[in-house]
């Protein structure tokens, strides 16, 4: 079914871009009998070029794992209210992307902030292409402006880290060994009367995993309150561990390949993928170089073109 999906999307996308051609076609004669304006004909060639590229940027989605949904989740550095202020602004701007895209965008964990903002969020994006194109906001992102925080306002710098990884589903296999699966319940915080206060709904899932390449072991720890049903939400809670465990893999198969492609850029803690200056009303990607000076754009969801940029400067490099 997932290999269907995929080719009627592809076939979909070409027919989009031979209708725009064809339309094309009829403006242009038109323009050219003058019953069309240059206005008109200049919009069609507008549409078809948009058409052209979304189609050329899917190209560049090759991977096994680009078509899946995305887990996306945020987790605020060092710098307080500051750094937790500006992890709930990116959350809302990778929720505006996701509504602008027609995705589907549900909040499977939060932990809010002491004061304002949040500390972490973990969100699941579902759509076409989600993880083939949010995967190029893994990293560290980096804030630089006059915080509202600060009562001499000075000019201040935070740091958050986005992780993406793919949302797999039941057509790819990954083992889970049971015997190394335990469970603890705990109940929801926050509003919500009786139910939240009585019911040990949340679910913890602690799996104890071993690395099958370095023998190393660690405990991968998974809280779920995504709704006030507990087996919804150990159901939930597996899916995520599914993921993390594919995304292990994954990241296996990208650090043998990076041995290779001495290119290809390291993303750690500390060095920051993006920088949003405020002040200086500019956005940057230090990987790709690519910036804007339309930072409440970027701050509303649009932020296509740096995942363009990317997808562009680093295809193949998985």
């Amino acid at each position: 079914m997932v290999a269907i999906k995929g080719k009627k999307n592809w076939t979909n996308a070409f027919n989009e871009v031979c209708e725009s051609l064809d339309d094309l076609q009829v403006i242009n004669e038109f323009y050219e009998s003058g019953d069309a304006t240059e206005e008109e004909l200049l919009a069609q060639i507008a549409i078809g070029q948009k058409k052209v590229e979304a189609l050329e940027l899917k190209n560049m989605l090759q991977s096994e794992s680009d078509h899946f949904d995305a887990v996306l989740s945020i987790n605020a550095g060092a710098g307080g209210v500051e750094s937790q202020d500006w992890s709930e602004m990116l959350m809302r701007m990778y929720m505006r992307y996701a509504e602008a895209h027609g995705y589907k965008c549900a909040v499977s964990s939060l932990l809010e902030g002491d004061g304002a903002g949040i500390k972490s969020v973990t969100m699941q994006i579902e759509g076409d292409y989600a993880y083939g194109y949010l995967k190029s906001e893994t990293g560290v992102h980096r804030l630089v402006r006059v915080s509202p925080f600060n009562a001499q306002g000075k000019r201040m710098t935070s740091f958050s880290s986005v992780s993406v990884t793919p949302l797999v589903d039941d057509t790819i296999e990954v083992v889970i060994d049971n015997s190394r699966l335990s469970w603890d319940t705990f109940r929801s915080g926050g509003a919500g009367g009786q139910n939240v206060n009585k019911v040990e709904s949340g679910v913890r899932l602690r799996y104890q995993y071993k690395d099958p390449y370095t023998g190393v072991e660690e405990e991968i720890l998974i809280e779920n309150t995504e709704t006030r049903d507990q087996p919804k939400n150990k159901e939930n809670a597996l899916r995520l561990l599914r993921s993390q465990l594919y995304e292990r893999e994954m990241a296996h198969r990208r650090e043998e390949q990076a041995k290779i492609k001495a290119s290809q850029k390291k993303i750690e803690w500390g060095s920051q993928i993006r920088s949003y200056v405020f002040d200086d009303r500019r956005v940057k990607d230090h990987r790709t170089n690519y910036q804007t000076s339309d930072v409440q754009g970027v701050m509303d969801g649009k932020i296509d073109e740096f995942i363009k940029a990317y997808l562009m400067e680093f295809r193949g490099v998985e």
